[in-house]
């Protein structure tokens, strides 16, 4: 019967590998591959070692020649490795090619992205997503997990129901767990569309409230959850780890002025991450999508620095969330020499730099929000209803009242407030030339 893993499987002792075809790319590949080794380590994985392989074109059945393959076999061996990870994406068939042949788990760097996910999820949301997206991911490796059952099976007559399927009960097998993940694929889908629901009434309320909406983005790791508890003084989950955070968590910042915004910490971009797992989690990353600005959280310590930025604005377009005004904000600059820092603000010159462990450059920071909100607000004149005392406190709350006189019936408001209520607003607005009575006319 088709089941998918919820824990990552069990090993101890990888060989990490990186290909790449053009001399130009040795540097990235080099670069990815040490990403791949934080990634691993997460799963407290023993890395052996780690090797590049420069190769002439792409081969279909291995990604490299039989050579080189029999390099990297004969190297996993000699260190005793139970795993070789791959950084590249591997179709199934090189996939299962690759087990054949070294005769030990193949995974790529895909697979380890749904390992962490599946270690990080914590609430019903996120684990339905990454179910999701690991099932759609396994779907077209059903052929791969079969030849682990017939191998397993077929050396020792034992475990549950004797010996290994024969080959054609397992190709039976195979179209039989298909379906079954079809099906498991559709349930898991309509249980996260109800999901996906909640968190739009959820929206609702929030817009309801009518308060600006800024959502923290970035690479994972890069600190969002740390700047979210610094600014707010709340306690969200902050480790440094990579993806410590799958989940949003919105919280107020109350602001000198006495305006008030929304927060939300969004789960971190990684380079390749999985398309997939970008279509599984898009009901949390829209609220990336659906914020009036974003704030985007830069690892200023990171040597890869360029490529995050560039990595978190090509999902951003991804999702339809490239042409948001964004807010820059270099991290970690406690970490960072001078000469570096230097760099970094020729590189990017409006970015305001923080650290949010030293809680330095908050103000400046808070000053780019404050001008984000002044870019998006409208002074009127409003002629309100005494009786629509909501109007008059949705000022008081969300803008700011410059002043007030009683008219008959009507109070002349002259206020300061956002875009986005110009709509609740728009019937009370007093033309430009008309005279407004003396209080007591």
């Amino acid at each position: 019967m088709f089941e998918v893993r919820e824990k990552p499987q069990l090993v101890e002792r990888a060989l990490l590998v990186g290909v790449y075809l053009d001399k130009s790319k040795e540097k990235e590949a080099s670069s990815l591959l040490d990403e791949l080794n934080e990634l691993v380590q997460t799963l407290d994985i023993g890395i052996m070692d780690s090797v590049l392989v420069k190769v002439r074109e792409n081969f279909p059945s291995h990604l490299m020649g039989k050579g080189k393959m029999a390099e990297i076999i004969e190297r996993s061996q000699d260190l005793n490795c139970d795993c070789i990870i791959f950084d590249n994406e591997l179709s199934p068939n090189q996939q299962r090619n690759w087990e054949n042949d070294s005769k030990i788990l193949v995974i790529d760097r895909q697979e380890v992205i749904l390992d962490i996910f599946s270690l990080r999820a914590r609430t019903k949301e996120a684990r339905l997503q990454v179910q999701l997206a690991r099932m759609q991911y396994t779907l077209p490796r059903m052929a791969r997990m079969w030849s682990h059952l017939d191998r397993q099976g077929g050396g020792s007559g034992g475990g549950k129901g004797g010996g290994g399927a024969a080959r054609g009960e397992g190709e039976k097998q195979i179209e039989v767990d298909r379906r079954l993940a079809r099906k498991k694929i559709d349930r898991v889908k309509a249980e996260l569309d109800k999901v996906r629901q909640q968190r739009k009434t959820q929206r609702k309320e929030r817009n309801r409230a009518d308060l600006p909406h800024a959502a923290i983005v970035g690479y994972t790791n890069a600190g969002k959850s740390s700047l979210l508890n610094g600014l707010t003084e709340s306690s969200v989950l902050a480790e440094d780890k990579l993806f410590a955070t799958l989940d949003t968590t919105t919280r107020k910042l109350d602001l000198d002025d006495g305006q008030t915004i929304l927060l939300t910490d969004t789960v971190g971009f990684v380079r390749r991450l999985p398309h997939g797992l970008v279509e599984s989690f898009k009901a949390t990353l829209e609220e990336a999508v659906l914020a009036d600005f974003l704030i985007h959280v830069i690892d200023g310590s990171s040597e890869n620095v360029e490529e995050h930025y560039k990595t978190t604005l090509d999902v951003l377009k991804e999702l339809g969330a490239d042409e948001k005004r964004i807010i820059s904000a270099i991290n970690k600059t406690d970490l960072i020499s001078a000469e570096r820092l230097q760099e970094l603000k020729n590189i990017f010159p409006e970015a305001v730099l923080i650290s949010v462990q030293k809680r330095h450059g908050f103000e400046n920071l808070l000053d780019k929000i404050n001008e984000m909100l002044l870019s998006n607000i409208v002074r009127k004149t409003l002629k309100i209803p005494q009786s629509r005392q909501d109007l008059v406190a949705l000022l008081h709350r969300e803008g700011k009242i410059l002043s007030q006189d009683y008219c008959e019936n009507d109070i002349i408001i002259n206020a300061i407030y956002s875009k986005r209520l110009l709509a609740k607003f728009a019937e009370f607005v007093m033309a430009e030339n008309v005279e407004i009575p003396a209080a007591g006319e």
